[in-house]
């Protein structure tokens, strides 16, 4: 058995202690970004949380650009390549790829371009 299949999202929404999940091949069920959001190509998103209490999850987006306002969360890239460019606060924008940590305050305005699938393990 795989980790990912050890996961059940109807497992009260907490990761047991002791358990062992794959950030790297656990199931994300993906939707469309929303039109309002989309800058370029069709890019789907979605996201499982491992522990709602702690507000731990993995979330990942296919190829494409998109608009987003943040959560306060801090996470690190576990596959992918993206740019994220900062509108509000105008900050230098970062390039994201496997090991990349990196922290968002609630309400800062991005632009996400997502060159590779990007998948990052979060906490918000």
């Amino acid at each position: 058995m795989d980790a990912s299949d050890e996961w059940d999202a109807t497992d009260d929404g907490e990761l047991d202690a002791g358990a062992m999940v794959s950030a790297l091949t656990i199931e994300v069920p993906l939707t469309a970004v929303p039109d309002a959001q989309v800058v370029a190509g069709a890019p789907r998103t979605g996201s499982v949380d491992l522990d709602e209490d702690m507000g731990l999850g993995v979330w990942q987006m296919t190829v494409g650009a998109m608009r987003d306002t943040e959560v306060s969360e801090i996470f690190v890239v576990v596959a992918g390549e993206a740019t994220v460019d900062f509108v509000s606060p105008a900050l230098p924008s970062i390039e994201l790829a496997p090991g990349a940590i990196v922290r968002f305050e609630s309400g800062m305005q991005t632009v996400w371009t997502v060159r590779e699938t990007l998948r990052k393990v979060y906490l918000a």
